[in-house]
C-alpha cells in the first residue's frame, strides 16, 4: 500500500512521563506505517529541557513560526519536588506557557463527543468549546515573599523620563507575598479577534466573562476590547444568526451548566485552565478534549489537554499493566495532521487525519476503550483494554480504512 505524504514539515515536541510512552506507540501505530511526515524534532521532556536551559522550547516554538504546524505532547511544568525528583537545577517554566508567550495565541479546547459517554452534566447535547487567551496573567508573574514589615508599591517608570507613577499595592506589617501581572492591549486584542473569528466561522455562541465590577482596569480593559472589536462585526454576528455576550465570570460558570452547549466560551488565561478542565471532566475525561493554539499570524501547535499521567507512569516502570486513555494525544497528531494538509493543498493527508479520528470514535462505540472511559461509559462494556490495546484496536480499524480508501482509487 503506496503512504500518504505530507509536502511540508511538522514540528513535533516529545514530553514527560506515560504520555511520552503513548507518543512513540501513536506514532509507531497509526502514523509512520500509513504515512510520511517530515518531522522536525525537539525534546521538551523536562530533563532535557534542563540541560538545554530551557532553551529548547524557545528554539520548538522558533520551528513551528517557521513551519507553521506543531505537536507537542504533555510536559512537566516543575515544582520543587519534581526539581528534586529528576534533579533539575531549577523550576522551570511552563513550557506551554513560553511557547504561548512566544506565538502569541489564543487557545480552543472542545471535548470529543462520543455516543456512548453521555456528558456528566445533564443539559450539555453538544460541545461547549473554551477559548483561552494565552498571554499573561499568573503565566507570566513577577512574585515575592514579603520577609516582613515594608510597603509594596507599582511603578511605571515611562521611557521618556517623565515622572514615574505608583500606586500602593499594601503596606505589609508582618511576612506574606505579593504579585504583579500584566497583559498588553495588542495581545488582549488577537484574542477577542481570534474569538469572534472562531464563533462566525462555527456560527456559535460567543461568550466572554471577566470581574470588572473588582477589576475595573485590569478586568475593565478586556470588557473594553471585546467590545470595540464586537461593534465593527455586530452585522455579521447578526447574519450569522448568534451573538455575542459579555457576563461577569462566576455568572458564566452559573449559565454554563444550564445550557445545552454548542457555544464559545472566551476566557482569561487562568480561567479558561480552569475551565477547560472542568469541560473536559463535565463531557466525560480530559482524554476527550482537544487543544489548538491558534497565533494571529496563522500558527497552529497542537497538543493533549491533559498532564503527564505521572501515577499511570510510576506502574509502567513498577512493570505493571497501565490504562492510559491515548484519545487527545491521537486527536492532537490529527488536528495537526489535517490543518498540514489544509495548508498545503494535499487533500489526502486532511482525509487521513480524520479517518484516524473516526476509527478512534467507533473504537470507543464498539466498546473497546481504557479504564477511565469503561467507568463512565452507557452502556458499561464488560472490560478495559490496556494502554497499547486501546491504540492497536484503532490501528486496526484504520489499516481497514486506508486500504479500503486506497482500492477505490
Amino acid at each position: 500500500m503506496q503512504k500518504i505524504v505530507a509536502k511540508n514539515t511538522i514540528v513535533e515536541m516529545d514530553g514527560d512521563e506515560m504520555t511520552r510512552i503513548i507518543w512513540t506507540m501513536v506514532k509507531d501505530k497509526l502514523i509512520h506505517p500509513f504515512a510520511d511526515v517530515k518531522l522536525d524534532y525537539y525534546d521538551l521532556g523536562v530533563t532535557h529541557r534542563d540541560q538545554t536551559d530551557d532553551a529548547v522550547t524557545v528554539a520548538a516554538a522558533k520551528a513551528i513560526q517557521k513551519h507553521g504546524v506543531g505537536v507537542k505532547c504533555a510536559t512537566i511544568t516543575p515544582d520543587q519536588a519534581r526539581v528534586t525528583e529528576y534533579k533539575l537545577k531549577k523550576a522551570w517554566a511552563s513550557p506551554n506557557g513560553t511557547i504561548r508567550a512566544i506565538l502569541d495565541g489564543t487557545v480552543f479546547r472542545k471535548p470529543i463527543v462520543v455516543k456512548n459517554v453521555p456528558p456528566m452534566v445533564r443539559s450539555w447535547k453538544k460541545p461547549i468549546t473554551i477559548g483561552r487567551h494565552a498571554y499573561g496573567d499568573i503565566y507570566r508573574n513577577t512574585e515575592l515573599r514579603i520577609p516582613g514589615a515594608g510597603k509594596v508599591e507599582l511603578v511605571y517608570t515611562p521611557a521618556d523620563g517623565s515622572e514615574p507613577t505608583r500606586a500602593l499595592i499594601h503596606d505589609f506589617k508582618a511576612p506574606g507575598v505579593a504579585q504583579g501581572v500584566h497583559n498588553l492591549d495588542a495581545s488582549i486584542r488577537s484574542f477577542a479577534k481570534s474569538c469572534m473569528a472562531y464563533a462566525l466561522g462555527e456560527k456559535c455562541e460567543l461568550w466572554f466573562g471577566a470581574k470588572d465590577t473588582i477589576s475595573k482596569i485590569y478586568h475593565g480593559r478586556f470588557k473594553e476590547i471585546f467590545a470595540e472589536e464586537y461593534e465593527p462585526r455586530r452585522a455579521e454576528f447578526e447574519k450569522a444568526g448568534i451573538s455575542y455576550r459579555f457576563m461577569l465570570i462566576d455568572d458564566a460558570v452559573a449559565q454554563s451548566v444550564r445550557q445545552p452547549g454548542g457555544f464559545l466560551w472566551a476566557c482569561m488565561n487562568y480561567d479558561g485552565d480552569v475551565m477547560s478542565d472542568m469541560v473536559a471532566s463535565g463531557f466525560g475525561s480530559l482524554g476527550l478534549m482537544t487543544s489548538v493554539l491558534v497565533s494571529p499570524d496563522g500558527l497552529y501547535e497542537y497538543e493533549a489537554a491533559h498532564g503527564t499521567v505521572q501515577r499511570h507512569y510510576y506502574a509502567h516502570l513498577r512493570g505493571e499493566s497501565t490504562s492510559t486513555n491515548s484519545t487527545a494525544t491521537i486527536f492532537a497528531w490529527t488536528g495537526a495532521l489535517a490543518k498540514r494538509g489544509e495548508l498545503d493543498g494535499t487533500p489526502e493527508v486532511t482525509r487521513f487525519a480524520h479517518q484516524i479520528e473516526e476509527s478512534v470514535i467507533e473504537t470507543i462505540e464498539g466498546g473497546i476503550m481504557t479504564k477511565d472511559l469503561s467507568l463512565i461509559a452507557d452502556p458499561k462494556p464488560s472490560g478495559h483494554a490496556d494502554t497499547e490495546g486501546f491504540i492497536s484496536a484503532i490501528a486496526a480499524r484504520l489499516a481497514d480504512k486506508v486500504g479500503a480508501a486506497a482500492a477505490t482509487r
